[in-house]
């Protein structure tokens, strides 16, 4: 089955996410933000990585394109190998002569991430315009150029020219680039006679970009051959690309050309992902694919035949390789083996039990011991269903099948691999090639919940649950809500990454019967807790207005005491607004950490810290066998980590008893939090996408002076920043699982943040009453989140600890809502909800420590 839509992976659609472009053409060099840790321009250029040219800032850099969980997760992949099997990346001729600078700014990128590929350049356009000019009519057969000495002379002056053209555009970057115009490929004449000095390589001379590599070099090569008795040999460049690939075996081959991918001949749109195991006879089979794509197609299978199937071949545009390398929506044609889906009707026609139980044991109803794999195996023995999944069962989906009854989509189980590797999308094509229609349940919390957004027709959610269908009429939709509602539609399906390699472990609540009586709210605070010992907490980086507000609420904590706070400015001074203890700041080292550490001294590690800073104090912590204490970071840095280790902890929408089992929490923005809190209660009726504009108190901008904490500059002033891919834009679009649009503001009171969201809405859904009653609803219960008819103001919320929510706006045509929310970002927006996710983890009532007195107006 031929794709041509984005690819897919957890947790969000990867066509519809991944869609910032580093750009090299921009003159001006981007800034990080030191305290929102935000790219303040949409475009970066390489003048800017220089400034900043650390394995971590690049690695900041890179996160403009994607997510912080993409990049880390690519980069985890690729240092998996040695250097010389990370990629091979094959550079035509054109682009050399049209794309220098960019292609030496994204190679300089790899360079500095501590990548380092192999490069090997073609030199085609130059080798015809210098021929022409010299009076000589190109020749070729078969489409080989005939090579006689004349033109040989032009190959290999062209080749210098060009590899000294692009090694010194990478040394004017500060990349080491060292040229190879000889000594690695062997050659036989591929025919004398017929094409003269053109060569069939017949082997591979490692040790030049061995050597080149160990010494911290990027080889760039030239694909000129030569025989045992010295004679160069022209041989073509993408041959030699694969007789590379085929000696080092790198988990990417990367081909640059103009077009940027492979172009369905058919559509007119870029071929996203090509799995050979499953899609190559019928690929051949296609109208368009003739000539040389044809041609390339087949020379790829044939290379990857030879390759692990860990290689894969992107077919690019120079200015993607970025985005297709560390994100997973991809930029180009992707193409690799993959594995052949098989379908089973019976338990019988699964040739390896072992490998189905492997599959079911990703089920996290499994894992928990609700249920067994023994008893479900022993339920679909009595009734009718159809799997689906690859070879291994990497994936694996079940659909059951009753007469009169819609197809249900029963189990959706994946691996980490499974999802990398795209296997869920091709299941998925499958399953709508042979149901027509289908039903799937999926809990609201679900990471990988826009996916299934993606590939349905419509949802109704209730009681955290989200009925998904396509191919429906509008009768059986009817009927199949009702269905749901009377919970005569079963649980929902399991779709968890293994081991919680993409998405954090979430407690399943199963749907419950109308009959039965439930919390209009699904996630009711933990305000009962289940510890009275008292706990120790170490402050890094407690100068600022956050670091304040969290030990004055710590002062005050029936249970909680300060054994360390850390600033470089403060070192040596008295700890003010403290008074259970004599404490005194000092400069903590990553070295001092790990000791206290070693020594128990410390239950919960509070990280205070700018964006980019904390990792290597967090790595300190871990490197500690049998570490028991507890992390919180405020930073932005684990934000997106969706990989297990780090739990997004904003209490009243992430599922608690996961945050209180969490040795690694990751406090939300202030910005962010608000926002997520405002919008969430509408997720099932928004049609669009909503539109935040929001206005912060220049506490907000840190103590660092900036025009954006400038009083004067503040002054009767309105100032607007970072109004697009700001960071809590991609934080907020992440959480909710849709985009969202920004548009930050300073202003010159001092704290508070107000928000006005315009939502749009599915037309004549909703009142403005039955909006309130909603967020009332599902609000039932929090102590920090107060639903107001009225629109909140800023100055009743500055110095409370929680959120206020009103307005609920609809207008004339019915399909938009406005609500206006708003928070302090010291308090509720960051040391409360600080303090919230500590006594969580530390098995303290929730709200411990903390004021409940939110005041609104009217």
């Amino acid at each position: 089955m031929l794709r041509q839509v984005g690819r897919v992976s957890v947790p969000v659609v990867r066509r519809l996410t991944a869609t910032a472009k580093l750009s090299v053409s921009y003159t001006g060099a981007g800034s990080v933000n030191g305290n929102s840790g935000n790219i303040n321009d949409g475009k970066l250029n390489y003048k800017s990585v220089r400034q900043y040219s650390t394995r971590s800032t690049v690695v900041q850099l890179l996160n403009n394109i994607g997510s912080k969980r993409e990049v880390e997760q690519y980069l985890k992949y690729f240092t998996s190998v040695s250097q010389q099997q990370f990629a091979v990346i094959k550079v035509g001729g054109a682009i050399i002569t049209q794309q220098l600078p960019e292609l030496a700014s994204c190679l300089a990128f790899l360079y500095h991430v501590g990548l380092y590929p192999i490069v090997l350049h073609g030199t085609g356009p130059q080798i015809n315009e210098l021929l022409e000019n010299e009076g000589v009519e190109p020749e070729y057969i078969d489409g080989i150029r005939i090579t006689n000495p004349k033109t040989m002379e032009v190959v290999r002056k062209c080749f210098l020219e060009q590899n000294l053209r692009l090694v010194t555009a990478l040394e004017k970057m500060g990349v080491h680039a060292r040229p190879i115009t000889a000594g690695v490929f062997g050659a036989e004449y591929l025919d004398k006679d017929k094409y003269q000095l053109v060569g069939r390589i017949n082997g591979v001379n490692k040790s030049p970009i061995e050597a080149a590599i160990e010494s911290g070099y990027l080889p760039i090569l030239t694909s000129l051959a030569e025989t045992p008795s010295g004679q160069l040999l022209n041989v073509n460049a993408d041959v030699a690309a694969g007789e590379l690939a085929r000696v080092f075996e790198p988990l990417k081959i990367v081909y640059l050309n103009e077009k940027g991918g492979i172009i369905n001949g058919s559509t007119g749109e870029k071929v996203s992902v090509i799995n050979l195991d499953e899609e190559y006879e019928d690929l051949l089979k296609e109208s368009w694919v003739k000539y040389g794509t044809k041609l390339k197609i087949k020379e790829i299978h044939d290379l990857l035949q030879h390759l692990p199937r860990s290689s894969s071949v992107a077919i690019i545009d120079v200015d993607d390789l970025q985005k297709e390398l560390f994100t997973d929506s991809g930029a180009g044609t992707l193409i690799r083996r993959g594995y052949k889906l098989i379908n089973r009707n019976s338990l019988e026609e699964f040739g390896n039990p072992d490998l189905l139980r492997s599959a079911l044991l990703r089920d996290p109803e499994i894992k928990a011991g609700k249920s067994s794999v023994a008893s479900y195996l022993k339920h679909l023995e009595s009734i009718k269903f159809k799997s689906y999944g690859d070879e291994p069962l990497e994936v694996l989906a079940i659909v059951l099948e009753e007469d009169n009854k819609i197809p249900k989509l029963d189990k959706f189980l994946s691996s980490k691999t499974g999802w990398l590797n795209n296997v869920t999308d091709n299941i998925f094509n499958a399953l709508k090639k042979d149901f027509s229609s289908l039903c799937w349940i999926v809990n609201e919390n679900d990471s990988n919940l826009a996916w299934y957004f993606s590939k349905s027709d419509g949802s109704f959610a209730k009681n955290g649950e989200i009925i998904f269908w396509y191919g429906l009429k509008t009768e059986q939709v009817s009927d199949l809500i009702k269905s749901f509602d009377s919970g005569n539609v079963g649980a929902s399906l399991s779709s968890s990454s293994e081991s919680g390699v993409f998405s954090s472990p979430i407690q399943k609540r199963g749907f419950h019967s109308s009959t039965m009586r439930f919390s209009s709210n699904p996630n009711p605070p933990l305000t009962q807790g289940t510890n009275t010992k008292k706990a120790k907490v170490a402050l890094i980086g407690a100068r600022g207005y956050t670091g304040q507000n969290l030990i004055s609420l710590i002062d005050k904590h029936p249970y909680l005491e300060i054994s360390h706070v850390s600033s470089r400015e403060l070192n040596g001074q008295k700890l003010q607004g403290y008074n259970k203890d004599n404490i005194v700041y000092s400069n903590l080292q990553v070295e001092d950490i790990k000791k206290i550490e070693e020594k128990g001294e410390v239950d919960v590690w509070v990280m205070a810290l700018p964006n980019g800073v904390c990792k290597p104090f967090v790595d300190a912590i871990e490197s500690v066998p049998n570490s028991g204490s507890k992390i919180v970071d405020l930073s932005a840095d684990y934000r997106f980590d969706t990989i297990g280790e780090w739990i997004y902890g904003l209490p009243e929408l992430n599922d608690r008893h996961t945050i209180a089992n969490a040795k690694k929490i990751s406090n939300p923005g202030c910005y962010a939090t608000a926002a997520q809190v405002a919008i969430a209660p509408l997720k099932e009726y928004i049609s669009g996408t909503p539109s935040i504009f929001g206005v912060s108190g220049y506490s907000g901008a840190g103590t660092k002076p900036s025009p954006k904490n400038d009083i004067k500059f503040l002054s009767n002033n309105l100032v607007p920043y970072s109004l697009t891919d700001h960071v809590h834009e991609r934080e907020i679009s992440s959480q909710l699982g849709l985009d969202v649009a920004f548009m930050p503001h300073v202003a010159q009171w001092f704290q508070g943040i107000s928000h006005t969201i315009s939502i749009p809405i599915k037309q004549g859904s909703l009142t403005s009453r039955e909006i309130r009653n909603i967020y009332q609803d599902r609000y039932q219960g929090e102590q920090l989140i107060t639903v107001s008819g009225e629109a909140p103001v800023v100055k009743d919320i500055s110095g409370k600890h929680g959120i206020v929510i009103g307005a609920f706006a609809v207008n004339s045509k019915e399909n938009r809502v406005v609500v206006v929310a708003t928070i302090d970002n010291l308090l509720k927006g960051a040391a409360t909800q600080c303090l919230q996710n500590i006594n969580l983890s530390m098995g303290y009532g929730e709200y411990e420590g903390i004021p409940i007195e939110v005041v609104i107006r009217g």
